[in-house]
């Protein structure tokens, strides 16, 4: 990763967990944000030790809780009808940072033969009762087994995205697809919310992508970004949880208007909330 040009761009606060501050630094020639300092390891474990990381649990406690999840139903179906558009056949699929398995329980009821990897073992417990099955490390699979690899929400939280997408190209068959989804600090709603943008997620998000930044980065391992599609719920789920960081509550009517103006400016300049990256393994 090119450190040569760095400058500095946003102090962020974590919200969620912490409270502690992190500084964003803009990588010029990626256009790319990273998170100084990253804590790594067990120390960066401790960020993820909450009730209310919600990737990690299946709670409805609230009803934030039960519009994630409603939305997330909804996005399940259209993640299957998306892969399947691509790969009418049904192969290997691999999703790292399965969480709590029901991406891959949804593929394995559609055909496909599916496996996960999740660091969370509280989510891959929940996970396995699903009928999900996990390996450890990628390390323990072999070269050119997959036909899909998916990445939801995920590449920002790994430690070393260079040596990341070596891995995702060994393992992924000659004209495999990949689909990498993640946060667009480029978006209207990153704009509007400056520090308080949800989905800067600090430190648990480690780095920041741009479309340029995603098209770079797999481009050095010759592997083709072919299509980027918006996840347009994504605009609205993060405007009301910015909304509760800016101003101590979730305020319903704002966030939805923040998401309808994010969404609706999208159009014009194509920088969604978040965007989905369909890569192709040539």
């Amino acid at each position: 990763m090119d450190a040569t040009s760095l400058k500095p761009y946003l102090s962020v606060t974590d919200f969620s967990v912490s409270k502690e501050q992190f500084e964003l630094y803009h990588n010029e020639t990626l256009d790319m944000l990273i998170t100084t300092p990253q804590p790594m390891g067990a120390e960066l474990a401790k960020y993820y030790e909450s009730e209310d990381y919600i990737s990690h649990t299946d709670g409805k406690r609230s009803f934030f809780e039960k519009i994630y999840h409603f939305i997330k139903n909804i996005a399940l179906k259209n993640k299957r009808t998306l892969i399947n558009s691509y790969h009418t056949e049904k192969g290997r699929i691999l999703d790292i940072g399965a969480g709590t398995g029901d991406f891959l329980s949804y593929m394995l009821k559609d055909g496909w033969d599916a496996v996960g990897i999740e660091p969370n073992e509280k989510a891959k417990n929940s996970a396995v009762q699903k009928g999900v099955s996990f390996v450890s490390d990628l390390s323990e699979l072999e070269d050119d087994s997959f036909d899909v690899i998916t990445m939801w929400h995920v590449l920002e939280h790994v430690p070393n995205p260079d040596n990341q997408i070596i891995e995702l190209k060994r393992l992924l068959k000659k004209g495999g697809s990949l689909f990498v989804a993640v946060p667009n600090f480029n978006s209207y709603d990153a704009k509007h919310y400056g520090k308080y943008w949800a989905a800067f997620d600090v430190p648990r998000h480690l780095w920041h992508f741009s479309k340029t930044a995603i098209r770079k980065l797999f481009a050095l391992q010759h592997m083709e970004v072919i299509k980027i599609l918006p996840m347009k719920f994504d605009a609205y789920y993060v405007s009301l949880l910015s909304e509760k960081y800016k101003n101590g509550k979730m305020n319903f009517f704002q966030a939805f208007i923040t998401g309808w103006r994010s969404n609706r400016k999208a159009k014009e300049h194509l920088e969604y909330s978040s965007h989905i990256y369909i890569i192709k393994n040539e």
